[in-house]
């Protein structure tokens, strides 16, 4: 597992075409602004106060560069909110679906990953809020169990798998669990430090038990 605090791009262009079999990455869909304005609207203050400072620097959509260095180092790619870049990646056979059930909050009810391994959709369903238990790091963090089921059912034993934008680190304890190879970069420095720190906790856990 190798995880670095740098920019995607960077990482990238040190690698040859098709390095990685599987891309899972969840890059800013320019939605910061709302995210905090409605956090705070709907009583989320935590999101509100943990967005506010951040905003500019992890909520910049991708430029067309990043897709397509996305595509020329990895064979295939899961990418979170790939709906508000279709020009970049084109239509698909296939979203994955992930059902927050949340029910009556402000949040939206799904989000949708743009993929090109399976050309079927496909549905998780896990409670955004109360699924995993634990308080946010990330204005965007995912549950560790959706990053497990994404590689249970679209990474084949021995893909190695990349992560440009690892923010609250989930997919590194899922890959972790599940004994995937992951390389992975967050520019952020202090996401990235509560990223390792939150691994390197959840590493220690498995050890006592």
């Amino acid at each position: 597992m190798k995880i670095t605090c740098e920019d995607n791009m960077d990482l990238m262009a040190r690698y040859p075409d098709n390095a990685f079999e599987l891309a899972i990455v969840d890059p800013p869909y320019g939605l910061g602004d709302r995210l905090v304005k409605g956090g705070a609207r709907g009583g989320m203050g935590s999101l509100r106060k943990l967005a506010d400072d951040k905003v500019e620097r992890w909520d910049e959509i991708p430029k067309k560069e990043y897709f397509e260095q996305l595509r020329r180092v990895t064979v295939n790619q899961i990418i979170w909110g790939g709906n508000y870049f279709l020009d970049f990646l084109g239509a698909t056979d296939g979203f994955i679906v992930w059902d927050k059930m949340n029910g009556t909050n402000p949040m939206a009810d799904v989000e949708l990953a743009w993929q090109n391994v399976k050309g079927t959709s496909r549905m998780f369903r896990w409670h955004h809020f109360s699924g995993e238990r634990i308080k946010k790091q990330h204005p965007t963090q995912k549950p560790v169990k959706l990053y497990e089921w994404l590689l249970i059912n679209y990474a084949k034993e021995g893909d190695k798998i990349l992560d440009t934008h690892l923010g609250s680190g989930s997919i590194a304890i899922a890959c972790h669990n599940l004994g995937f190879d992951l390389t992975a970069c967050e520019l952020d420095e202090d996401y990235y430090n509560a990223a390792m720190k939150r691994l390197e906790q959840h590493k220690s856990q498995l050890r006592i038990f």
